[in-house]
């Protein structure tokens, strides 16, 4: 039960770094190229105020993460069960952001940004389903903010990775907990009926 306790605490410490990087990423996306005046005028892509990887893989990923680097040692059994059950709802929680943090986005890359093009303010990359993303030479398109395109595909490329290898941690986890919460009381019981 030990190693599983460590295991669970070294994926905690695993998860506060990349939910950390998420709510950073995900504030990025709120002021292009560091300025703040395209939110303050509404001109960002939608699903941005959705707020993925800061609500998702940020502040909801700290839940699981702060389970895991907590888990106690306790001398008996059941509490280890129980406190490995938790530990499995943390997870799921984990999930759950994660998968969020995926789907968010995920849809906000296929969207495009919002950007001032000949046409004025809109989302020149909205219909085409992604396929923007392979070709650069579009990009030019969007005058205002400047490489809004790069900057977007960059941190959301970074926010899709890290939902993805949350998601992976907070899986592990699901696994360890349930084969330790099932599992441990049912060989407690038969060491001690022989």
């Amino acid at each position: 039960m030990c190693c599983s306790v460590g295991f669970a605490r070294s994926l905690g410490l695993a998860l506060l770094p990349l939910a950390l990087c998420c709510i950073v990423a995900n504030l990025l996306l709120l002021f292009p190229m560091g300025e703040i005046d395209y939110v303050q005028q509404d001109r960002l892509a939608s699903y941005i105020w959705y707020f993925g990887g800061l609500g998702g893989g940020g502040l909801l990923m700290l839940i699981p993460s702060v389970v895991f680097i907590t888990l106690g040692k306790c001398d008996c059994c059941w509490n280890e069960s129980l406190m490995m059950c938790g530990s499995v709802l943390a997870a799921v929680v984990g999930l759950l952001g994660s998968a969020y943090c995926f789907v968010i986005s995920g849809f906000t890359l296929v969207q495009g940004p919002q950007c001032f093009t000949a046409m004025g303010w809109t989302y020149p990359f909205a219909d085409q389903g992604g396929r923007y993303l392979l070709q650069p030479d579009s990009w030019s398109s969007c005058l205002q903010p400047v490489r809004i395109v790069e900057w977007n595909v960059t941190l959301l490329c970074l926010l899709l990775g890290l939902a993805v290898l949350e998601f992976i941690i907070c899986l592990l986890q699901l696994g360890n907990g349930l084969v330790n919460a099932v599992c441990r009381p049912c060989c407690y019981k038969q060491e001690y009926s022989l």
